[in-house]
């Protein structure tokens, strides 16, 4: 299995298209996730949707608007309003983490490739097998 992250931006107006994303393919939603760190000594959030494989393919997308949103238990925004709407649209929980930030690693890649690892470590994402 390919897992994947596909980043849409950093959660300005390409927050519309996350949340689109979840709509369109309710069907295909496996996780809604709310990643929280510190950045440049600001609290900012990563909304990432997480789509249950392709089958045939075994592709699974994360869907991420990473490190542009502030976190709402610093500062109420409207942005992730959207998403909270979005996850009772969808009945589905946000599920919440606090994760190092992108700017700790030398690649975006890297980061990335951290991340699955979390998701994986804490089974909210399948193993590759």
């Amino acid at each position: 299995m390919i897992q994947r992250f596909i980043e849409l931006g950093q959660g300005y107006s390409d927050i519309y298209e996350l949340i689109e994303v979840g709509r369109n393919q309710q069907h295909r939603v496996a996780r809604l996730l709310a990643m929280h760190t510190t950045l440049d000594d600001k609290q900012v959030t990563s909304l990432v949707i997480v789509m249950n494989p392709t089958d045939p393919g075994k592709f699974q997308p994360l869907y991420i608007c990473r490190e542009g949103i502030p976190n709402p238990h610093f500062t109420a925004n409207k942005r992730y309003e959207l998403f909270e709407n979005l996850a009772q649209e969808l009945d589905k929980p946000i599920i919440e983490i606090d994760v190092k930030s992108s700017k700790l690693f030398a690649e975006i890649e890297l980061y990335y490739q951290h991340l699955i690892g979390i998701l994986r470590m804490n089974r909210y994402l399948p193993p590759l097998g």
